[in-house]
């Protein structure tokens, strides 16, 4: 007897063991039957969540499925723009399986496949984004919609990663480059516009500049005249109320007045290193102060 119970003991046990699975945290699994996708009464593939399951034991095999999100980084590849100009672009792309009966029909559950298809898809899509915008936009601009815009794209369409079983998370451009041609090229045209627009500035500039050099000389020949004026005015003033002063303190002793008129005209025509020569009578009026006082 006992020889017939432990062989079928460990039967049963092998049995028991084969129809038992376990879905890890982070997975999701799907049931195989005769290598064919198991699918319900709705014809609807199988979703095993985390956890403990049964199945056939030799008829049913489980195919586990990473559930998390994935990341596919790119290789930097040339892209051309709306100005036929080349850019290097280096991107990635964040994705999860999102129908797991689709992806293992489309790939066979090979992850490396998905992603040289995905990668094909995105390149795909980034060039159409690409292709339509200018690099200034690309560069300084519409990144965010660039990237916005191909993540949607990815995920729409008969042809999008849904025919993948795969929706796209995230798809972010990591950098933007020139090739070295392109580069010296814009370069030079950069350089050759801030040139331009220094010298629109410096014309502007100098143009400011004369004018108001202009209208200071003007301000300036204005107050000169101005001052000018009326230093002559109050100069006038001043002799015409000094010869007023002097005509009335001379008006009072007209000999005296007479007698330092005379001292002035000798002082002028007597004075140091003057040769002047003056052929004059004796009795000349010129010398009446000079004259001895006749008694």
């Amino acid at each position: 007897m006992r020889r017939i119970l432990f062989p079928l003991l460990a039967v049963i046990l092998f049995i028991v063991y084969q129809a038992v699975i376990v879905v890890q945290e982070g997975q999701r699994g799907i049931m195989l039957r005769f290598n064919k996708v198991h699918r319900d009464a709705d014809n609807k593939v199988v979703v095993y969540e985390p956890g403990l399951h049964f199945k056939l034991p030799i008829i049913d095999q489980l195919k586990t499925l990473d559930a998390r999100i994935q990341t596919l980084d790119g290789q930097e590849d040339r892209f051309v723009t709306v100005e036929k100009k080349d850019l290097l672009v280096d991107s990635y792309v964040k994705w999860k399986i999102s129908d797991f009966g689709q992806f293992y029909t489309s790939t066979g559950g090979d992850y490396q496949k998905a992603s040289d298809l995905l990668r094909r898809k995105v390149n795909d899509r980034l060039r159409s984004e690409i292709g339509s915008r200018t690099i200034k936009d690309i560069v300084s601009g519409s990144r965010g919609e660039l990237m916005a815009g191909a993540q949607k794209a990815l995920n729409a369409g008969e042809d999008g990663a849904e025919r993948l079983g795969i929706e796209v998370v995230d798809v972010r451009v990591k950098q933007i480059n020139l090739p070295n041609e392109v580069s010296s090229s814009i370069y030079q045209r950069m350089q050759a516009e801030r040139a331009a627009v220094a010298r629109e500035h410096r014309s502007q500039g100098e143009e400011k500049a004369e004018f108001i050099r202009a209208d200071v000389d003007k301000k300036v020949i204005l107050i000169l005249a101005n001052a000018n004026k009326t230093a002559e005015e109050m100069k006038g003033q001043g002799d015409a109320e000094a010869a007023k002063i002097y005509a009335d303190a001379f008006s009072q002793d007209p000999q005296f007045y007479s007698f330092i008129r005379s001292l002035k005209a000798y002082e002028e025509s007597f004075a140091e290193g003057k040769n002047n020569m003056m052929l004059l009578k004796p009795d000349s009026e010129f010398f009446r102060f000079m004259k001895a006082p006749t008694k």
